[in-house]
């Protein structure tokens, strides 16, 4: 096992190499300058020349990626055209709140969608089951913004049941001490601070679950019906087992390896849903922040979030490897 975690970790390595060259080529080659857009359309053509100078934009490509590497194997991610913090500063603050709000879809999405691929296998051809079917072709085909505007528009304005924004009231105070808004209620016992953050919580983690929620009720239900026709599954049935049982015990755990496998490729989803969630319900978490940074052509933001997203893509698939062997004995890595 120790082999094969170190063998896949060598083989993300010309991943995440690849996945530098890319992001800092296209940033650099489209349209937009960062210098000009932080002077404004009126600077003069000789601000904007000293400016791109400090910022070391008239080197070539070549030379610009060799300095960003440099600093990049240094554990230095750069720091932001705008304010000029560096950008793992700036990310340890916002970092938290997206953590909470991808926890918290995910836990949705597996929770919603496994429970909806298993009931809708085991009855097959059943209303639920079509039911499921057609809830899982809408969630996969609903745009996340619209879900988003939709949600707010019934649930924050017209019923006013929960807020549209924000992760807490504007008038809240609070002393952080993990940033992370769940635990920092329980560790300072403030059961108000808790509900709070879970009434702003619900919109955007509906809403950026749906996709996920409907891909692992898809793929629950094709791994269930494929496993629920085994002699095996025929053959605990005669034996007198309870039909829950076999479906939990016997159908649900050799099924659970293609399930396991989409769960982790939706992590990454998340996280790049996010952008666009966070945008939309504000909610002061990485996505905006790097929204805004590919507005502001803040190329360190963009360049050193997008790396570290998919180093948790990466590490996440790695987990999900070790898990088969946890999960299936028959699996072995040599």
């Amino acid at each position: 096992m120790l082999a094969f975690t170190t063998r896949r970790l060598f083989e993300a390595l010309p991943v995440l190499l690849g996945v530098s060259i890319v992001v800092f080529l296209f940033l650099r080659l489209i349209p937009g300058d960062p210098a000009l857009v932080l002077l404004g359309e009126r600077a003069n053509d000789q601000n904007v020349a000293r400016l791109r100078e400090q910022m070391g934009l008239n080197a070539p490509l070549h030379v610009q990626y060799v300095r960003y590497m440099d600093r990049l194997v240094h554990g230095d991610l750069g720091k932001s055209v705008r304010t000029g913090r560096g950008v793992m500063e700036e990310a340890a603050g916002r970092f938290p709140a997206t953590i909470e709000l991808s926890l918290a879809a995910l836990i949705i999405a597996v929770a919603v969608g496994v429970s909806g691929g298993v009931i809708s296998a085991t009855w097959r051809g059943s209303l639920i089951d079509h039911g499921s079917r057609v809830f899982s072709l809408v969630g996969i085909s609903m745009p996340i913004f619209w879900l988003g505007l939709v949600l707010i528009w019934i649930f924050a304005v017209q019923l006013q049941w929960l807020p549209p924004d924000g992760r807490l009231d504007a008038t809240t105070r609070y002393t952080p001490r993990t940033n992370f808004l769940l635990i920092d209620a329980a560790l300072q016992r403030r059961g108000d601070l808790a509900i709070q953050a879970l009434r702003h919580l619900a919109l955007p983690a509906i809403a950026l679950s749906t996709v996920p929620m409907a891909i692992i009720a898809r793929m629950t239900r094709a791994a269930m019906l494929e496993v629920l026709r085994q002699d095996y599954i025929r053959t605990a049935r005669a034996k007198g087992l309870q039909e829950h049982r076999v479906t939990t015990r016997h159908a649900l755990k050799n099924a659970a390896l293609p399930v396991v496998t989409i769960i982790g490729l939706q992590v990454g989803f998340l996280l790049s849903g996010a952008i666009l969630t966070e945008t939309i319900f504000s909610w002061p978490g990485v996505g905006r922040w790097v929204f805004e940074a590919i507005l502001n052509r803040d190329y360190p933001i963009v360049q050193g979030m997008t790396l570290l997203v998919a180093f948790i893509f990466v590490a996440v698939n790695l987990l999900v490897d070790v898990l088969y062997a946890a999960i299936d004995p028959r699996i072995r890595y040599r």
